[in-house]
């Protein structure tokens, strides 16, 4: 267990994913500002009319994008380890709480659901014309992270992945997103292609 400040926000961080945070109130410029100066991370905190939620992931600060003369900084963080909070604590002038590191379970996804999910992203990737890089196939070990942190997801589902503890669980939903939104996608663009011609097939 370890005491760590915690940044709660409308937003899910998964682990490998990156977002750009611009930071602008007092006590969260004074945490980030400790984060960059140490290099240490922070909690990142999904938080919502509902409040905290119990599981977050680790965060660290990759890149200072821009300084402002107030302290307002925008910076680049990248989720790293999942935790559980187990309490709030108190003594800053930003949130802390006391966490404990989550370990996923001996469940591991089969080669095929695997090659399975890279196939369903490549196929989005090209319907979409998306520069989007593809995962490494080392990334295995947590595979519906690394897919699922380049796609456009709710929060609430992102959270539901961050809490789950079975990759294999895991990588089987995000192929089921990854599936919804391709077929999405191909029905959209059929739907402008119908438009375009008036609903009517050319015969030439």
């Amino acid at each position: 267990m370890s005491e760590i400040g915690l940044f709660p926000l409308p937003l899910v961080l998964l682990p490998t994913e990156q977002v750009p945070l611009h930071v602008f109130e007092e006590r969260y410029k004074e945490l980030i500002g400790e984060c960059v100066a140490d290099g240490c991370e922070f909690g990142f905190v999904y938080a919502d009319d509902d409040g905290l939620r119990e599981v977050g992931t680790r965060a660290g600060v990759t890149e200072v994008l821009a300084r402002f003369d107030d302290g307002r900084m925008n910076v680049l963080v990248e989720g790293r380890e999942r935790f559980r909070l187990l309490a709030l604590t108190t003594g800053r002038s930003f949130q802390t709480g006391d966490v404990e590191p989550i370990e996923d379970e001996e469940d591991t996804p089969s080669g095929d659901a695997v090659e399975w999910a890279l196939e369903l992203f490549e196929r989005l990737r090209e319907l979409t014309a998306s520069d989007v890089e593809m995962p490494a196939r080392n990334s295995r070990r947590q595979l519906s992270y690394a897919l699922a942190a380049r796609v456009e997801l709710a929060p609430q589902v992102k959270q539901e992945l961050l809490q789950e503890g079975s990759e294999r669980i895991r990588l089987d939903r995000v192929c089921d997103l990854l599936a919804d939104a391709a077929t999405s996608v191909e029905r959209q663009r059929s739907a402008a292609e119908r438009a375009a011609s008036n609903g009517k097939v050319e015969l030439g």
